[in-house]
């Protein structure tokens, strides 16, 4: 019998977010929803003129801009900002089927970590669904640089994230984090952290339109050797943490969750996206697989949050 662990999984309910973009400083209400299985991640984005583009599928190969976060292009000149951290969520607590609306360009940074959202998803809690999981399995290395930033996919029967920064920074330097992915262990160790910022960069980006919503409230503020947040830091190393809850939504766009290990040198949004495109350049890269086929027993999603209810699918009959 196929293990519930092996079964995709989405929503058991629709969850409903407002706040404003970090970037753009515009209001914003999404909406998740449960979607159908091998659906993935879908998006849909409402227009003041009362129409519509989408569903379209939350892809690497929308991704058109990746300066201080990943934003997709949805087509007829429409796109949505800030989309990471959202698929970070729904991936890190393995939701395979989710179906994304909002109404406004970019998706709302609420405390600036995907807490609010996994809070979200542990509260309505999940659905198996009948279809079998599958997984993109890396056959062979594909690394990418830029300078002296790194980004590589390689065979690791697991999943595995490998990050390391290394900022001119004293309060930040050099923090490297080895994460082995379970649903549990993205809540415990990676779904709190925040994006973060430098007051010394703050005027250049807004007078860019960047960071136009970012505040004490949804940013760690760093500012010459302090940190400007009353409360201080989440965890000690949160700034590697949440550089990885970014490459996890970011890796998740590649429509299936990723059977291998990725690693990160002073990487971000843009490698993360050209290592995708490297990924697929080639079907020697990768094989897609079957959750029950994969070489060692495969039950990282039986380690599940506490609290979060995993409802079982239920054939019908008659």
């Amino acid at each position: 019998m196929q293990k519930l662990s092996a079964r995709q999984r989405t929503l058991a309910g629709v969850l409903e977010f407002s706040g404003f973009g970090v970037h753009s400083g515009l209001p914003v209400t999404l909406t998740i929803a449960p979607a159908a299985p091998d659906s993935g991640y879908l998006i849909t984005r409402l227009l003041e003129n009362g129409g519509k583009v989408g569903p379209v599928p939350v892809h690497f190969s929308r991704v058109t801009r990746t300066t201080l976060c990943t934003t997709l292009d949805l087509g007829e000149s429409v796109s949505v900002a800030t989309i990471e951290h959202v698929i970070s969520a729904l991936s890190g607590l393995g939701v395979d089927n989710a179906h994304l609306t909002l109404n406004g360009t970019e998706c709302p940074i609420l405390d600036g970590s995907a807490w609010p959202y996994v809070e979200g998803i542990t509260e309505v809690g999940l659905e198996v669904q009948p279809a079998p999981r599958r997984y993109i399995k890396i056959m062979r290395q594909v690394l990418v640089r830029n300078n002296e930033a790194s980004a590589a996919l390689e065979p690791y029967n697991g999943r595995m994230l490998d990050l390391e920064i290394d900022f001119d920074s004293r309060v930040i330097g050099r923090q490297r984090m080895i994460f082995d992915w379970t649903p549990r262990k993205y809540y415990d160790d990676v779904s709190r952290a925040r994006t973060f910022g430098f007051v010394r960069d703050a005027k250049i980006l807004r007078q860019a339109g960047y960071a136009l919503g970012s505040s004490l409230d949804n940013s760690i503020t760093v500012h010459e050797d302090r940190i400007l947040n009353p409360g201080g830091l989440r965890y000690d190393d949160e700034f590697v943490r949440h550089k990885l809850l970014d490459a996890i939504g970011d890796l998740a766009l590649c429509g299936l969750p990723i059977y291998g290990r990725f690693r990160s040198y002073k990487g971000g949004h843009a490698l993360n996206a050209l290592v995708l495109h490297g990924l697929f350049a080639s079907d020697a890269n990768y094989e897609i697989v079957s959750a029950e086929d994969l070489p060692l027993a495969f039950d990282a999603l039986d380690d599940m949050p506490e609290g979060i209810a995993v409802r079982p699918y239920l054939r019908s009959v008659g």
